[in-house]
């Protein structure tokens, strides 16, 4: 059984039925004994309270470890403080630290909150806390959409290393080509923390298509095509998504990656079939 560790992404429920639902997927998925669950917030920190009682929730029915994702954007120091000593208090030993969407009209230091770039919140939570916390921070291996440049790009990763990330999780990717290159960058640059791949099952042909265009992942156009032949029958686009991510992840194992994190978009089967597939768990 190969070595790799797996995680699993979820995102805060907005309903009482999707909070009963997500229970289930996540009873479901603690059977695969994963390394950990993480948890999302929305856009400018919007739901970071249904990210406190998510974490909560897997903590308490799963006994797993549950890292919630921390922005900066739009936030105090004081409200960012606040929010470490309540994880902290809550059991939390792990925290994904990410900038956060910018409001539409901001740009960088025009952003609102304390705080502009997810390594200004590495080094404030390291400041706050030592090293209580294990902190991820986000990879690009395409170039995050509102980057300059692929070399600014690869100097923001390089500030969050440097400011004391322990590991990174990179965007989702279904090109390679794009995490080797990225993996070279990384290894020319001395950077030598953990890089978990971010995957993303394919489920929804327009779904896959509209999150693509709004993260800057690239979707190649034999995938493009590929998944468009079954866009009206949504068992055979899974059927196929499943192959072509299967294979993917196949790559990554090939490679030794240390782990791989999933992006389960609160459904069990779709990550269930691809640790079947690949043997994991």
């Amino acid at each position: 059984m190969p070595d790799t560790t797996y995680s699993f992404e979820l995102f805060p429920p907005k309903t009482d039925a999707g909070a009963e639902k997500l229970k289930k997927t996540v009873s479901t998925l603690a059977e695969r004994n994963p390394e950990y669950f993480s948890v999302t917030f929305g856009a400018g920190g919007s739901t970071q309270e249904g990210t406190f009682e998510t974490v909560q929730m897997v903590m308490e029915t799963t006994g797993k470890e549950a890292a919630p994702h921390l922005s900066c954007i739009s936030s105090s120091r004081d409200r960012i403080r606040d929010q470490l000593n309540r994880y902290r208090e809550a059991g939390v030993k792990r925290i994904v630290a990410l900038r956060g969407d910018l409001p539409a009209t901001a740009h960088h230091r025009d952003a609102p909150g304390d705080l502009h770039y997810a390594n200004e919140l590495v080094t404030f939570i390291r400041q706050e806390h030592g090293d209580h916390f294990e902190l991820e921070v986000g990879a690009y291996p395409e170039m995050h959409p509102q980057a300059e440049n692929v070399d600014d790009d690869f100097a923001n990763f390089k500030r969050k290393v440097d400011a004391g990330a322990d590991a990174a999780i990179t965007q989702y990717f279904f090109n390679i080509d794009a995490f080797d290159d990225f993996m070279e960058r990384c290894q020319k640059a001395n950077i030598d923390i953990p890089i978990i791949p971010g995957i993303m099952p394919i489920v929804n042909f327009e779904q896959i298509v509209r999150f693509s265009r709004a993260c800057g992942a690239d979707v190649p156009r034999w995938l493009y095509y590929g998944m468009e032949r079954y866009k009206d029958d949504n068992d055979a686009l899974r059927a196929y998504g499943h192959d072509v991510v299967t294979k993917l992840c196949q790559k990554l194992l090939d490679r030794k990656v240390p782990s791989i994190h999933f992006y389960t978009l609160n459904q069990a089967n779709p990550t269930k079939n691809l640790l079947d597939a690949l043997k994991l768990g």
